[in-house]
């Protein structure tokens, strides 16, 4: 009964409380609306010409993956049997092979212009949640022959 009472008296002690407040004048006229002025854009740059010479890949150098690193699509095929995943970009391509252990990436990249593209990068990772795991390890889990 007492909280009631003091919840019934709050309106009257707020207005007792509040001062005066002068209401602002009315105009009118709509509010102006200030558009910001326009912006002015950098003069238009053409593209730099696409280069037409080849750029050779970086070989991963990681101890213990020799015998993947510089390897063909075959050789990683009769190591790891057929790939889950073999997609082509351009010249380049990816192998994916796949295991309890983990997932193997395997990209294959042209070491010279023409060239047959050969395993120059790997990535290795866990199915369950993609955890990057140890490419030696994931590999030699992965062998099959």
């Amino acid at each position: 009964m007492r909280n009631l009472l003091v919840l019934a008296a709050l309106p009257l002690l707020g207005a007792c409380v509040s001062g005066s407040v002068t209401p602002a004048p009315q105009t009118s006229s709509p509010p102006r609306i200030v558009t910001p002025p326009p912006q002015t854009l950098p003069p238009a740059v053409s593209a730099a010409p696409a280069q037409s010479g080849f750029i050779p890949p970086q070989i991963m150098q990681v101890r213990g993956l020799e015998g993947v690193i510089g390897q063909s699509e075959a050789s990683l095929t009769r190591q790891f049997g057929q790939p889950r995943l073999n997609v082509w970009e351009g010249d380049a391509r990816k192998l994916q092979f796949v295991g309890e252990a983990c997932v193997l990436d395997i990209y294959l990249y042209p070491l010279r212009p023409g060239a047959r593209p050969s395993a120059t990068h790997i990535e290795a990772r866990r199915a369950s949640d993609g955890r990057n795991v140890d490419r030696v390890a994931c590999v030699r889990a992965l062998r099959t022959g």
